[in-house]
């Protein structure tokens, strides 16, 4: 009878005992955490007066107000985002050594690994913003130049600079973060080559009359200005507005508009 009571009470004592003997560690485990917990509270509180004597986030309002992605209304705060990151270094770096200390040695390494790989993440999130912010200064050079030229699809040029200037960066900082991307290499390059190609030809046929144009309302408005006093085919008036397009002549009776094509090879009289 005896044996039978020990054998049947025999799981009960082991797990009891374990129990018992992993009560240690576990308590040790809360401890840690709490400890982890208000370390990480306090060294937080003080990096955020310290962040609030510098002003920093006046400096967040500024660059917010720097169209640094276009027309974004992107809000940035630079005291959240150093706390936030400072605050996820100092969790991981607990939990890394409360993995070493209670012999939690996978949680170790995977944590690790992850620090191992962040410098290439937070280089390849560089290189995307670098991206962004280098095709939409290049966009905007483009709109600008475009205009100042009087050559309209300026908008439609800055836009294709864009996407393409943040499609290759956003493929080199994928390889930069490991990522395999030579299929989207090789279909990309085939698109851009074939897109190219059509806009070349397009471009090729059609700039003959955009370079005319351009001489054209180059040399009227060297030989004329606006202000003087012209006859042209017998309409007399002051010439108001010259670009590659056309030349506007105000009489008395209103404006009248000539193709450039016109004043360039028309006989034109200016009146002292």
């Amino acid at each position: 009878m005896n044996v039978l009571q020990m054998d049947i009470l025999a799981p009960f004592k082991d797990v009891f005992q374990n129990i018992i003997d992993s009560l240690p560690t576990a308590l040790g485990l809360v401890g840690f955490v709490i400890l982890t917990w208000l370390i990480v509270k306090f060294f937080l509180y003080i990096v955020r007066k310290g962040l609030a004597k510098t002003k920093i986030d006046e400096l967040s309002k500024k660059i917010s107000k720097t169209p640094i992605f276009g027309n974004s209304t992107i809000k940035i705060c630079l005291s959240t985002i150093i706390t936030t990151l400072l605050k996820w270094f100092l969790i991981l770096t607990f939990v890394m050594a409360g993995s070493n200390i209670f012999g939690l040695e996978v949680v170790s390494e995977g944590i690790k690994t992850f620090f191992a790989y962040l410098p290439k993440l937070l280089t390849a999130v560089g290189i995307f913003i670098a991206g962004v912010y280098l095709g939409t200064v290049i966009k905007k050079s483009t709109q600008t130049m475009f205009k100042s030229l009087e050559i309209s699809g300026g908008n439609l040029v800055g836009n294709i600079a864009f996407y393409l200037i943040v499609v290759f960066l956003s493929i080199t900082a994928l390889d930069q973060a490991g990522v395999d991307t030579s299929i989207i290499k090789s279909n990309l390059t085939l698109l851009i080559g074939s897109i190219l190609l059509a806009f070349t030809l397009a471009f090729g046929f059609g700039a003959k009359e955009v370079v005319v144009r351009l001489l054209y309302g180059y040399y009227s408005r060297k030989n004329i200005g606006i202000g003087q006093k012209v006859i042209i085919d017998d309409v007399k008036g002051v010439v108001t507005a010259i670009d590659n397009i056309c030349l506007t002549v105000t009489t008395a009776e209103g404006k009248v508009v000539f193709p450039i094509n016109d004043i360039v090879n028309g006989k034109i009289v200016i009146e002292n």
